[in-house]
């Protein structure tokens, strides 16, 4: 063909990245062309990452109103999946932040018809566990809706449904939260209580201590006892002490001078922190110099890294993990405080980390993690100090630790003609940056943190994890891709790329796309049965790579 021929440049195996290489491609924010989600993929992206921070391309007002318009169309046109969805991701604790799912419940309970509302408002006690999550819920509801009758007799049913001792917790520990009191949801609802003993806490909770006031679970005389105790004084120290065991308050039951002191954080860890509590005081107890004592140490560390507790108290890995890069960098995210990091909470930090993943079965097959370390994956995650890449890098490193046989593990990012210098000092490549990155489960998570948030960056070409296993000749039965999907910098699309691969290595490779932000787009094409597409920031995700790749 001579070189003039117009003809020559049509090509349906090689389409540059900012091309569309088949009809059904879409414009991602950075100008490539990739494929659009699903409605139901883009929900499940949206519960579990969250439209926090925004992406490095879009803003969160613009995140957010993409992703609100699904969830609003889907809330009117099939509210039983929504209700059903948020509800298994949020039981499960498979998202980092329960706020999506309470919004999601409240779209339905304001825009569905009838039956739909009452579907999602009779579920509302699986979503909305705390009292916090009530109130969030309530506010969320009032984006969408007035006062009725059903959202009136759903949330005084989550008052009046509860054992008197639980509710007692629950309205003494969260008593302002969103702008919402106790006080004010039951003036609001009016619930009818179902017992005397409820009867007696409602008018408690309406109208404080009063003569006339009935028989009251005992937490409600421990917190008043708290309440008019001084925690200045050696005797008042002593006093809390003594109440916290006898009644188990929680710290936010106690006075606020009481949270100086040591000896109080003692007894309340003496009588079991929630593990939630805990991972956010680990600086407070550092400040006090509480892990100066073994014994207090050692219970620490031994909450941290129960499997149990982990699971009971819906520990999201994520926020492990910003728990962890907090902790390590001994300093807060939003504060002014300092402290000095204890080795042995980091440890266990890390190994709380792994942990809260559950078993994952190892696929037994060959299997390479490919990191996406463009410039738009430098964007935060999630109001989280985390950058994307890092957070992909921690994702890719629980794949690592589950195979038997230690995955490739590469970094990339795209070609330009001054690259900067990668990992070693070395150049990443005169025309592309792609190299094995030396990350393992064997280092610290905040040192891999810091590696990957120090390793260069350029543009985005998602296609070359494909290609350079196809040069290197590497043997891969799945790719698994961690990207934001903004890819726009190749001379091929992934899923060309991903079919070159296999027509030339002779393997029936399988990609999946880890998505880290919640936008519409994926690289993976979904009419193609040998890719998958999943939200990152699902505690399922390694769970689901493991069964995929294994199938």
């Amino acid at each position: 063909m001579g070189r003039n021929d117009p003809l020559a440049n049509i090509n349906v195996r090689v389409t540059p990245q900012s091309q569309p290489a088949a009809a059904s491609q879409v414009a991602n924010n950075a100008g490539g062309f990739v494929f659009a989600v699903d409605d139901m993929t883009r929900l499940r992206r949206f519960l579990t990452l969250g439209v926090d921070a925004g992406t490095y391309y879009v803003t969160e007002h613009e995140l957010t109103r993409d992703n609100a318009e699904v969830v609003i169309r889907l809330a009117q046109s099939d509210p039983t999946l929504v209700v059903d969805e948020a509800v298994a991701i949020s039981q499960a604790g498979r998202a980092p932040r329960n706020n999506p799912a309470l919004f999601a419940l409240a779209a339905v309970a304001g825009l569905a018809d009838d039956d739909g509302r009452r579907y999602a408002l009779d579920r509302l006690p699986l979503v909305a566990r705390t009292g916090t999550h009530l109130a969030l819920f309530v506010a969320y509801a009032e984006q969408f809706r007035g006062w009725g009758r059903q959202l009136r007799r759903a949330v005084g049913d989550w008052y009046t449904a509860k054992d008197v001792d639980t509710l007692a917790y629950q309205v003494l520990k969260y008593r302002n939260r969103e702008g919402w009191t106790p006080r004010d949801l039951l003036r609001k609802t009016h619930p009818v209580a179902p017992t005397p003993a409820h009867a007696a806490l409602f008018d408690y909770v309406a109208h404080g201590l009063t003569v006339d006031s009935g028989p009251l679970p005992d937490l409600v005389d421990g917190y008043e006892l708290a309440a008019h105790t001084d925690p200045s004084t050696r005797e008042g120290v002593s006093k809390l002490i003594g109440l916290i065991a006898d009644y188990r308050l929680s710290w936010e039951m106690l006075p606020t001078g009481a949270l100086t002191q040591p000896d109080v954080w003692r007894a309340l860890i003496a009588k079991g922190l929630p593990i939630t509590a805990l991972l956010r005081q680990l600086s407070r107890l550092t400040q006090l110099e509480l892990f100066d004592d073994p014994n207090v140490l050692a219970r620490v560390v031994a909450d941290l890294t129960s499997a149990e507790r982990l699971a009971k108290g819906r520990l999201h890995p994520i926020a492990i993990l910003t728990a962890s890069q907090t902790y390590a960098a001994g300093r807060g995210f939003r504060s002014r405080g300092t402290w000095q990091p204890v080795a042995a909470i980091v440890d266990a930090l890390d190994q709380a980390f792994y942990t809260s993943f559950g078993n994952v079965e190892p696929t037994g097959k060959r299997v390479l993690l490919a990191l996406d370390v463009s410039g738009s994956m430098t964007a935060p995650v999630g109001g989280t100090p985390l950058t994307a890449r890092a957070a992909s890098a921690a994702l890719a490193l629980v794949t690592a630790a589950t195979e038997r046989t230690p995955p490739v593990i590469l970094g990339f990012t795209a070609s330009g003609e001054d690259v900067m210098r990668g990992p070693g000092g070395g150049r990443w490549g005169d025309n592309t940056a792609i190299a094995r990155l030396s990350i393992s489960p064997r280092q610290r998570l905040d040192d891999v943190i810091k590696a990957m948030d120090n390793l260069p960056f350029a543009g985005t070409d998602c296609a070359l994890p494909m290609l350079w296993a196809m040069e290197h000749k590497v043997p891969v039965d799945a790719f698994v891709v961690y990207t934001d999907n903004e890819t726009w910098a190749g001379n091929v699309h992934p899923f060309q790329a991903l079919r070159q691969y296999r027509e030339k290595m002779g393997i029936d490779a399988k990609l999946v796309v880890v998505g880290m932000t919640a936008t519409q787009f994926s690289i993976a094409d979904p009419s193609d049965a040998g890719m998958l597409d999943v939200a990152g920031f699902d505690s399922s995700v390694p769970a689901v790579i493991s069964d995929f790749v294994r199938s």
